[in-house]
């Protein structure tokens, strides 16, 4: 291995943070390594399903891995990854291929670099190592800066960024010919009904206590894939992707359940409201909010502790929608 200069790796760095997503940094990160090694192919695992065995694999130079993964490369890949150590697996008569853990900002690890090579010398791995640490120092400090403090979901910073990307795709498979997207993307509100009474009643640091277990059922109860955000206060928000209206009410009424039973110290049973909206191409995030917000206040002044759609509101009459003004009117 070459001692690459200073130059050379300060600008390897600037690339790497100048990341915003941990994909994105992991693919730095990765060409990083390549560049600097040289070896005959890196590979990223991502875990899909660790019960269920499920990797996907991004090539990042080199010689092409294996499409179906290799049961021994399984199970090393399952032992980096519940390790959180670096492992390593080989295949007889063929190349090394050294497995360094990625970690989330949790430090919990989320995938792994797989680097193949005929050699790997005690400097790159010291290498390696530093510019692992280097990647978990910046997914600490991005955490930091894209995180509610309390609550550790993202919050309304991120948000405006994050919703930015979900209608650009939006408007990219809607331009693109023949091509029927088989998911839709909605936007939802969610607020905990008389929470104010919470505050006033048991103090503000029990207030805290049931915000950090509603955000920790969100995390638990909805999936991997759903972005979850808190905007302030009660309020938290999540974009999510599913197949059809029916879908997604059917998920937001499960999590609206779990909420319904569960024995929040102190205060015991707490209820919450919801509103959600479809995203269009067309849309801007101040527009999704407001049209999740109405159906929420709709939710609120109904009877509470439910979920409404702001379409089918709309559809039914009991909201109507001045298309020239955007303003609404309750009935």
């Amino acid at each position: 291995m070459q001692t690459p200069s200073i130059k050379s790796l300060l600008s390897r760095l600037i690339t790497l943070t100048g990341q915003r997503e941990s994909n994105s940094l992991e693919l730095s990160l990765a060409k990083t390594l390549f560049d600097l090694a040289a070896p005959s192919a890196i590979v990223i695992y991502r875990t899909l399903n660790i019960e269920q065995h499920l990797f996907s694999a991004t090539l990042i130079d080199g010689a092409p891995f294996q499409q179906i993964i290799p049961k021994p490369l399984l199970q090393a890949l399952e032992k980096c990854i519940k390790s959180g150590n670096v492992c390593q697996y080989a295949e007889q008569d063929k190349a090394l291929v050294m497995l360094y853990p990625l970690k989330s900002s949790k430090n919990e690890p989320v995938a792994v670099v797989a680097i193949e090579s005929r050699e790997h010398e005690s400097e790159f791995r010291e290498v390696t190592g530093m510019l692992l640490q280097i990647y978990q120092n910046f997914m600490e400090l991005m955490s930091d800066n894209e995180r509610d403090t309390l609550t550790g979901l993202l919050n309304r910073k991120t948000f405006e960024r994050k919703i930015g990307k979900v209608i650009t795709r939006i408007q990219h498979l809607s331009n693109r010919e023949g091509d029927h997207e088989e998911h839709k993307q909605f936007f939802a509100i969610f607020d905990i009904d008389h929470f104010k009474q919470v505050n006033d009643q048991y103090g503000h640091l029990v207030g805290d206590e049931v915000l950090l277990r509603f955000s920790q059922l969100m995390t638990q109860s909805l999936r991997d894939k759903d972005m979850l955000f808190r905007f302030g206060g009660e309020e938290f928000v999540g974009v999510f992707e599913c197949h059809n209206l029916d879908e997604m009410h059917t998920v937001l009424d499960r999590f609206r359940t779990k909420i319904e039973v569960f024995p929040f110290p102190q205060v015991g049973r707490v209820t919450i409201s919801s509103g959600f909206t479809e995203i269009s191409g067309f849309d801007v995030s101040s527009q999704i909010i407001d049209r999740a917000d109405v159906a929420l206040y709709y939710a609120k002044n109904h009877g509470r502790n439910q979920v409404c759609n702001y379409e089918a509101l709309v559809a039914v009459g009991l909201l109507q929608e001045n298309k020239l003004e955007g303003d609404i009117e309750l009935f």
